[in-house]
């Protein structure tokens, strides 16, 4: 009786040991091969798309300045007006010049209308012989050439008149600043009564295009070997947290500083709402391919001990410790090397408890 109580006693003790022995029911997840996107943080910077430092064409003072630091202007738009008194004179000089030329012309014209019509009425005199002596009708001639030459030089010399006129109001059109583009003023560097002169690079204004930017990035060596024109890329600026903005790869210099072993990509990005400003430092998410393909696998599929770094694998039913090498993560999973396949089943939650050889089911 005693014997047989022991004997049920043990028997939960063997059917525990029993399930021991039996397969192992575990997650298995199938090798991936793809290639690797993923993206690295890059510092740029946003500048103009246009940038001009204003400068007077010609001399003189400055009367009136009509916009200010901040001021949103339209291409041809009347900036500053300068006073330049002499120009003035200048032309009105020119203009009483080509009104003299132009007098002069008239009157050798109708000088040579009268040696014209001399000569006319003696030519046709001269057709009844012994009525204009062959002498006279040479002069007459002659009087008749020279006055057209004299209207002539009188004619070139009222078109220089002209053309001084024409140079003077438009030297006299430059006291007139106008803006070359649409933008923003960002500085003002004169004030009504200064004194500018042209060839000193006196800056008067300056003026930005925001609401198109470039963004400069420069990308490091190891990642220019697939630039391609028109990729959007994202990326972001401090002063707006949580935003993404994208731009546009626009120009690729395909050369290299020598000092930072980059390229300064050039992306353009559209500033519609005006939220980017000239002078930030985006961060920019640049996409990055491998280019070949690796094999990924769950992060939770790889085992790391003192001694080896591996995945579990299902030979007949057993489990089989495969030694890897990691590569870079792309999201939940990771790139691995080692003597696997594309398709190949792995333990998907593994860990160094499942050992060499365990039944798996």
């Amino acid at each position: 009786m005693q014997i047989r109580k022991a004997a049920v006693a043990l028997l939960p003790l063997c059917f525990h040991i029993a399930l021991g022995q039996s397969a192992t029911k575990i997650a298995m997840v199938t090798v991936e091969s793809r290639s690797l996107s993923r993206t690295v943080p890059l510092t740029a910077e946003l500048t103009p798309f246009l940038q001009t430092d204003i400068e007077a064409r010609v001399p003189g003072y400055v009367e009136k300045v009509f916009v200010d630091r901040g001021s949103k202007v339209r291409r041809g738009q009347l900036l500053i007006a300068l006073s330049a008194p002499e120009m003035s004179s200048q032309t009105s000089a020119s203009e009483a010049t080509l009104h003299q030329a132009e007098a002069d012309i008239a009157q050798a014209k109708a000088a040579a209308a009268g040696a014209a019509s001399t000569y006319e009425r003696l030519l046709e005199a001269a057709k009844t012989p012994g009525a204009v002596a062959g002498n006279e009708l040479i002069q007459a001639q002659k009087q008749k050439e020279a006055a057209e030459a004299v209207v002539q030089a009188r004619d070139a010399s009222a078109k220089a008149a002209s053309s001084q006129l024409h140079s003077t109001q438009e030297m006299q059109a430059y006291l007139r600043v106008t803006a070359p583009f649409d933008g923003i003023i960002t500085e003002r560097l004169v004030h009504p009564g200064t004194m500018v002169a042209t060839g000193s690079h006196q800056a008067l204004l300056r003026l930005q295009q925001t609401s198109r930017l470039r963004l400069v990035v420069p990308i490091p060596e190891t990642y220019v070997g697939n630039l391609t024109r028109g990729k959007q890329v994202t990326f972001h600026v401090p002063a707006h947290p949580g935003k993404n903005y994208s731009g546009t790869i626009a120009r690729i210099p395909e050369s290299l500083d020598t000092q930072s072993r980059s390229m300064m990509v050039e992306l353009d990005v559209l500033n519609g709402d005006g939220s980017l400003s000239p002078g930030m430092y985006p961060t920019v998410d640049w996409p990055v391919s491998s280019g070949d393909n690796l094999l990924f696998v769950p992060s939770s599929s790889v085992v790391t001990t003192t001694e080896r770094t591996f995945v579990i694998t299902s030979v007949n039913g057993r489990a089989h410790w495969v030694d890897v090498r990691k590569g870079p993560g792309s999201g939940e999973q990771i790139a691995i090397r080692g003597d696997l396949s594309a398709g190949q089943s792995v333990v998907k939650q593994a860990t160094d408890e499942i050992r060499e050889g365990t039944p798996l089911r």
